[in-house]
């Protein structure tokens, strides 16, 4: 039974993933559109890259792969750390923050179109489930 959970958890991933495709139309993935998520929410719209690949449940070498192209189309920017010079940070860019709050638009409308049909009560208690996984955006 658990192994047939976790294995329906990761086809319901590439299903989303596969939804979100429409984030295409403003130029980013849905991995990007998270980091823009996570950084817009963030103190100062930064953080420590380690930090950044905390939250988003990746590794540390995945974030500097996917942030290096966002920073070359300058959706982030790095930003250093005015007491420690060996702490560096992804910050969100000008542009980056027009992007995200364009393509929020996008992913609502995607988000509720999915979650169409499940009550409040059971989408609360899902997303509590999704928590005790790690989920905790």
């Amino acid at each position: 039974m658990e192994i047939n959970t976790i294995l329906n958890i990761i086809k319901v991933q590439s299903v989303l993933v596969k939804k979100f495709d429409g984030l295409s139309l403003h130029g980013i993935s849905l991995t990007d559109f998270m980091i823009l998520h996570i950084l817009s929410k963030a103190p100062g719209n930064r953080l420590k890259r380690i930090d950044l690949a905390e939250n988003t449940g990746l590794t540390a070498s995945g974030i500097t792969r996917i942030i290096s192209p966002m920073e070359k189309i300058g959706l982030v920017e790095k930003d250093s750390n005015e007491r420690d010079a060996r702490v560096s940070y992804v910050k969100l860019s000008t542009v980056g923050d027009k992007v995200y709050k364009e393509a929020s638009i996008t992913a609502e409308y995607i988000s509720k179109k999915l979650l169409d049909g499940i009550g409040t009560k059971d989408l609360k208690n899902f997303s509590n489930q999704l928590k005790v996984l790690g989920g905790d955006l």
